[in-house]
């Protein structure tokens, strides 16, 4: 069967998304001026630019933005067959003694959040390290967790969510491609359930 995409956020629920994030940044750092931003690729880094740019917007500070790749800093990359495609790392400024916040798209295992911390620490000690994502899907594999979270979305671990940009994608929304396989066997030992539950009444 095909999967089933469901639209979970559109843009406009993206955008209001954006804006609590960094309203929630500056109130947890006491403004904008310790703050520095970098957006794991490849749809973090977008991510990050627009919330810096809704933070220059609200305080007047333009908040430096870096990006990060992390293919070779994760732990399975041995284990694939075919080699990484790297992409470029560009952190122009210091981050000693600065509030980091890693930017991600969608927080699932937390094993990408791990490969950034690692990465961070080869470019110094900032004073906090801390993460925003604009979905957090569940189903963690690590103790890792976002200080800011654009939207929770319940989903399964077989599901996919697909997050599509303007940047990248020419459009803003998240979609989760549910398979219509598990939707129905989920529907079948629901109603069994109830039966089982029915018999014994």
């Amino acid at each position: 069967m095909p999967a089933k995409n469901d639209v979970v956020m559109d843009a406009k629920k993206i955008s209001r998304a954006l804006t609590r994030v960094a309203h929630e940044i500056l109130e947890h750092n006491s403004g904008a001026d310790s703050v520095v931003l970098i957006g794991i690729l490849t749809r973090g880094a977008p991510l990050a630019r627009r919330i810096a740019a809704t933070i220059r917007d609200l305080e007047g500070v333009e908040v430096p933005v870096g990006l990060m790749d992390i293919s070779l800093y994760r732990d399975d990359v041995h284990s694939k067959l075919d080699q990484p495609i790297v992409q470029r790392t560009d952190i122009l400024f210091g981050i000693v003694d600065r509030n980091v916040i890693i930017v991600d798209d969608v927080l699932f295992t937390g094993r990408t959040v791990r490969s950034a911390l690692d990465q961070i620490v080869d470019f110094g000690r900032p004073r906090t390290i801390q993460l925003a994502v604009l979905v957090d899907r569940g189903h963690r594999e690590l103790p890792i967790r976002a200080d800011y979270v654009g939207a929770n979305i319940p989903t399964s671990k077989s599901d996919r969510v697909v997050v599509q940009l303007d940047e990248k994608d020419g459009a803003d929304q998240v979609l989760v491609e549910r398979d219509d396989k598990q939707t129905a066997n989920g529907k079948a030992t629901a109603k069994s359930a109830t039966r089982k539950a029915e018999g014994k009444k």
